[in-house]
């Protein structure tokens, strides 16, 4: 089982270098709707924007740890932060790994690999299939990260002479797309309670030409580039590895801040401080245990996931399933890690503009993507009892 001491922080480093200005810009981040400049020039700057990229694409390729490490960090700091985290860094990823060598070309050796890539993965869309590729239409919604993004990814089913071609009984071919921004039309709807700075805009295509080789499949495990476990693992898992990092860090952030206040937090007609009450004692140890417990749950499932695959061995069922379970039980007790926090720090946790205020609405909002639903827990248990023998997109 891995722990925080026994992984290498130089990627973790590059994340905690940004906690000055990630504090200074959050209010303005949710104000405009999307991470402000200056974050997003940072990122940049200091590497970590292209971090998670293979080393052809600019990146360090980080082992799970890493990676989960760093999303907590970031999500720590502010929960819109880190859903750009989970959202424009594994986007990046998977294009930079598994678009075609002309697709690569075209998107980040042209541009230096300083491309961004945000949008939605789930096929909302169709391409129909034409010579050279396809001609893609759709909708999609909750395009996280394209506030700031070159390129949008946009998820289609492909379609042959008006049929969808399929990989297996059941089971439909789905791509991602990769298309630059001007042919892309943003819808700004992004009025929400939470996470409001992550520039998560609703987006449409209208009939616009995709080249084969800016497109992948969306389940494809075979890496053109990179030679990190994780390229062979496909983008599901380190889609679910950043969603339960994203919620541990969140409700961390919570638990240290209420921790923080208890010193000095008196409840109206209390004569004693928060810390100095049993109940909160008892609470806060609970609730400090649970999140540890999650979070080990986590690195265990990624890093056993991960090792079996770099001996050579193929990623089951099985494995997937545990990797998906814990991202939706971590995510469950982060929420109520979260809830905890919230009620015991009173009428501080409700100040508008407060970390607790803005913590709270982001875990409630975040915590309700269908990735982490009750429908994957539902999809796991199937396999363990033997109902299904698979789920292809766990």
């Amino acid at each position: 089982m891995t722990s925080l001491a026994d992984t290498d922080d130089r990627v973790v480093s590059l994340a905690r270098g940004m906690r000055d200005l990630v504090r200074a810009e959050a209010a303005e981040s949710e104000r405009a709707r999307t991470l402000t400049p200056a974050i997003v020039d940072e990122m940049w700057a200091c590497g970590l924007m292209s971090a998670f990229n293979p080393v052809a694409a600019g990146g360090v390729e980080p082992s799970f740890a890493q990676m989960i490490e760093t999303w907590i960090e970031m999500a720590w700091q502010d929960g819109s932060f880190g859903w750009i985290g989970i959202a424009n860094l594994p986007s990046s990823f998977a294009a930079a790994t598994y678009l075609p060598d002309d697709g690569f070309a075209e998107v980040f050796t042209a541009h230096g690999n300083r491309v961004t890539l945000g949008g939605q993965f789930f096929p909302n869309g169709q391409g129909t299939v034409v010579e050279g590729g396809y001609v893609v239409s759709g909708s999609w919604n909750f395009g996280s990260g394209t506030g700031h993004s070159e390129y949008i990814a946009a998820g289609f089913f492909p379609m042959d002479n008006g049929e969808m071609r399929w990989i297996s009984e059941g089971f439909p071919e789905m791509r991602v797309a990769v298309v630059p921004r001007d042919q892309i039309s943003l819808d700004d709807g992004w009025f929400v309670q939470g996470l409001k700075g992550t520039g998560s805009y609703d987006y449409n295509a209208r009939e616009v030409f995709v080249p084969d080789g800016r497109t992948f499949e969306l389940f494809v495990r075979e890496p053109y580039r990179g030679s990190s476990p994780a390229t062979r693992m496909g983008l599901m898992p380190v889609t679910a590895a950043g969603h339960a990092s994203w919620a541990l860090g969140v409700s961390k952030s919570m638990l240290d801040d209420v921790q923080e206040l208890a010193a000095t937090k008196f409840r109206m007609s209390d004569m004693a401080a928060l810390a100095s009450r049993p109940t909160f004692q008892k609470g806060l140890a609970h609730h400090r245990a649970a999140w540890r417990a999650a979070r080990l749950l986590v690195l265990d499932a990624f890093t056993t996931a991960e090792a079996a695959v770099a001996e050579g061995h193929d990623l089951t069922p099985a494995l997937r399933a545990d990797m998906r379970v814990a991202a939706v039980f971590a995510t469950d007790t982060a929420r109520a890690c979260a809830e905890w926090a919230h009620l015991v720090a009173g009428t501080s946790s409700i100040r508008e503009g407060s970390r607790l205020e803005r913590a709270f609405r982001d875990i409630y909002t975040g915590t309700q993507h269908a990735f982490i639903s009750e429908k994957v827990a539902i999809d796991v248990a199937q396999i363990w009892l033997g109902i299904i023998e698979d789920q292809p997109g766990l």
